[in-house]
Parts: structure tokens; sequence; C-alpha cells
């Protein structure tokens, strides 16, 4: 999957995810024998800096935001929705398979959760909310736990993990312009 290849988000309907702790990332404590990243970030002020925040959230703008080329079987905000990030540049980029496991579409707090399927170079889960505060503050935050996985991921090792850093801050940056704008 990946490199030259096009893969199908519908293909991987019922591929397996490559994790046992589903839905981890909504613990209090994120599961052991990971590497684990949490980040919150106020992006913006006001219900309606809010809804564009989750707008974004529950429909892949903070991916198609940092670059990512997105291909999903539906919403971010709906369970079981499959979608195939690709990084690079066409045909020439890699896939990133991934299912929604976890989503809250109302309320105060939104968000979903994705875990990886076959052929992600990671395993593992990645959790992001937004959040309307008592005090009007939109609070953006992103939960992960992962272990390389991917030969290319482990020959990579320290690079993987500034690059996950990388796409956090892009996240953010992401969902903030969404928020203002």
């Amino acid at each position: 999957m990946g490199i030259l290849r096009r893969t199908d988000p519908a293909a991987l309907a019922d591929a397996p995810l490559t994790y046992a702790e589903v839905g981890g990332t909504g613990a209090a404590e994120l599961p052991a024998g990971y590497h684990h990243a949490v980040h919150s970030a106020v992006v913006g002020s006001g219900q309606d800096a809010f809804e564009r925040a989750a707008d974004a959230v529950l429909d892949w703008g903070q991916q198609r935001g940092t670059g990512l080329r997105v291909r999903a079987t539906g919403p971010a905000g709906r369970p079981g929705t499959v979608v195939v990030l690709t990084a690079g540049l066409p045909r020439l980029g890699y896939d990133i398979p991934c299912r929604v496991v976890w989503a809250s579409t109302d309320g105060d707090e939104r968000g979903s959760a994705y875990g990886t399927l076959p052929g992600h170079p990671e395993s593992g889960e990645e959790r992001f909310t937004v959040r309307l505060t008592p005090d009007d503050d939109v609070v953006y935050e992103i939960r992960v736990f992962f272990r390389l996985a991917s030969t290319a991921a482990r020959l990579a090792g320290p690079l993987s993990l500034v690059l996950q850093r990388l796409a956090t801050r892009r996240y953010v940056a992401a969902i903030r312009r969404a928020a203002q704008a």
C-alpha cells in the first residue's frame, strides 16, 4: 500500500485494526508500551469559532489543511469510516490507511478518533477534539499513542518521531485557521 499505488478505502472496510487498545485515546491514561503525545491549544473564542473548528475536525479539515490528500468512505464524524490519507507527491505518495473508531458530533466537545489499518507506517490511535469552555475559549486537543510499525518508519527512527511532532503542529495551525475563518 502506498508508493505508486492508490489504495481504495472501500477495499479496507473489513481490514483489522493493527492494535488491540481500541478507544485507548479516550482513557485517562494512554496505553502502556507506546509512544504518547497529548497536545492542546486555544484556537479561537466563541460559539462561531467553535462550530467552524468542530466542522473542520469532523470533515477531515485538519488533514487537508496540512497538505494530506484525503479519500474516505464518509465523514470523520462517523465510526466505521475508512480513510486513506496520502502524504507526498501525487502518484508517488505514501498511503496511510485508518478507520474512525469514535466520534462525538454534538454538545460542547466534538471530535473523532481513528485507528491504524494494515499498511499504515505506525500502529495506534489518534483522537482529535474541539471543546468550548465556560470562558468561551475554543480548545483543540490531540491525544495519540503509537508504535512505529513499517520497516521504513523503524529505519527512519527519530525522523519518524520528528514527523509526528510536525504533523501535530500543522494540525493545530489548520484548526486555528478554520476557527478564525
